[in-house]
């Protein structure tokens, strides 16, 4: 049997439940349990997932001679092997024509890292993909810090408080309470600790921070690539400093090196940007707060092209998911520097409720100058998250009735969670009923590119109006017959 034959029989997503990360074993190998042990290493160590045995590589369906036996064996190594003990459910499944096999859910664990111990070794290891690799001493500190139930900003630096200043921070904080900060509060905002240190959030928000690593490189390249015309770049700057510092000098070389254009109406002027500047703060203030700190030797880059304008900061999601999977409206709030959140919500630049990556779409939507096929795209993977903004005026002409457009696009806002977007109904209006596609074969259809179609396709499994066949990698999405447009 194929991996298409197990997948529309519909036993592997019976198998793995919720489950988005998984492995198959042909059989329980005893002799060396390795090959699977390090697999829950790694599912307790990122966010959880479900081991079967009995089907091969191949995606062939194999099955158990003695699958109660060899469950008492699972159970058993595990309780050796692994230390701490991750949460973990042994269950069975018999197939059609009688075969057996075990499934071994395991749960994303709180007591990180859990080590594989045997052999006079001790190893961790973390998902990358669809395979169990080996922590790296980086994954470890992060591990740790999970743990305890700590965060990279929360932790004392060896940086003396009495050696930095906060002029920047306090100054902020007067313009957006209207009140005064004293040194004394610097401790409950959690920028300095009891033996007066600075904190790590403290030594990014220093008006000379300390942290280099913390630097945003800003780069005007000439064309739509890297290379694309004589001169590589037309303009480069690298800024250090304060994380408020930061926020405003890459916020002036966005503007610098970006046009508004604007029209004449008969009561006012409209104006067409390239890029929506709610958008992109928003986008900085995340790179900004959410960025992976811990990855040394990796900074936020701003790149602005021809067409569209990209923010890179380190680290994905922190919940080891991909953004690009999810839908948008959905994504809890999970904060990898909870401290960095709490402040910069203190000081008026984001909101503790999450809800970042909306304001970036709906910024743009509610352009004056917004065509459907412009939406900002968001990419992450285990190290990094991306967020691509088109250039709103690129390619394309300005049309008469701008203003009515803009007030066309508002409505369509305030509307699109009570009603089908044109983009959701020009979907299901191409899809032919009863009929499998892929995410990219529905991009393809209604020219829009994968990333973004994904997320409608989500939000149409929501809203019961397409069904998805799975939750792998290798998920299909089929309209159903009562959905209606």
């Amino acid at each position: 049997m194929n991996s298409r034959a197990v997948i529309e029989s519909g036993i592997l997503e019976k198998l793995i439940g919720e489950a988005t990360e998984y492995d198959k074993k042909k059989a329980v190998e005893t002799r060396k349990p390795k090959s699977w042990c390090k697999s829950i290493s790694a599912f307790a160590n990122t966010t959880g997932g479900a081991l079967i045995f009995g089907i091969s590589d191949e995606d062939e369906v194999i099955g158990l001679a003695d699958a109660e036996g060899d469950a008492e064996k699972i159970s058993e190594i595990i309780k050796q092997r692994l230390n701490p003990l991750p949460d973990f459910n042994l269950s069975f499944y018999k197939t059609k024509d009688g075969q057996k096999l075990i499934v071994l859910d395991v749960e994303k664990g709180e007591e990180t890292p859990y080590y594989y111990c045997a052999d006079g070794t001790t190893e961790a290891f973390v998902r990358i993909g669809n395979e169990s690799v080996p922590a790296t001493p980086t994954d470890l500190r992060k591990l740790v810090l999970r743990g305890k139930n700590s965060s990279f900003d929360s932790l004392i630096s060896q940086y003396e408080a009495s050696d930095y200043s906060f002029s920047k921070v306090r100054e902020h904080y007067k313009i957006w309470t209207g009140r005064s900060m004293d040194e004394k509060e610097y401790e409950s905002f959690g920028l300095v600790g009891s033996d007066g240190r600075l904190t790590n959030a403290g030594a990014l928000l220093a008006d000379e921070s300390p942290i280099r690593y913390s630097r945003v490189f800003c780069t005007r390249w000439s064309g739509k690539t890297k290379s694309g015309g004589i001169v590589d770049a037309l303009d480069h700057k690298e800024f250090s400093g304060s994380l408020i510092s930061l926020l405003k000098d890459v916020e002036s070389f966005i503007k610098n090196n970006s046009k508004t254009i604007w029209k004449k109406t008969d009561n006012s002027r409209l104006e067409f940007p390239e890029y929506v500047h709610r958008s992109y703060f928003e986008a900085l203030v995340n790179a900004l707060v959410h960025r992976d700190y811990m990855e040394h030797g990796s900074e936020v880059h701003v790149d602005i092209f021809d067409d569209r304008m990209e923010i890179y900061s380190p680290g994905g999601m922190v919940d080891g998911t991909k953004v690009q999977d999810r839908n948008i409206d959905r994504i809890p709030s999970r904060r990898r520097n909870p401290l960095l959140a709490d402040i910069f919500d203190r000081l008026g630049y984001m909101e503790r409720s999450g809800s970042g990556l909306g304001k970036i779409l709906d910024g743009y939507e509610n352009a004056a100058n917004f065509i459907p096929g412009k939406e900002p795209e968001f990419y992450s993977d285990h190290t990094e998250f991306i967020v691509t903004f088109p250039n709103l005026n690129y390619g394309t002409q300005l049309i008469e009735g701008s203003a009515e457009k803009s007030a066309e696009s508002a409505e369509k806002s305030a509307d699109s969670q009570e009603s089908l977007t044109k983009r959701q109904i020009e979907i299901l209006e191409k899809m032919e009923t009863g009929r499998e596609y892929s995410a990219e074969e529905v991009a393809d259809m209604i020219g829009l590119k994968a990333p973004r179609t994904r997320q409608l396709l989500v939000q149409l499994v929501d809203m019961d109006k397409v069904r998805m066949t799975a939750v792998t990698k290798n998920r299909r999405y089929i309209k159903i017959v009562s959905a209606n447009k």
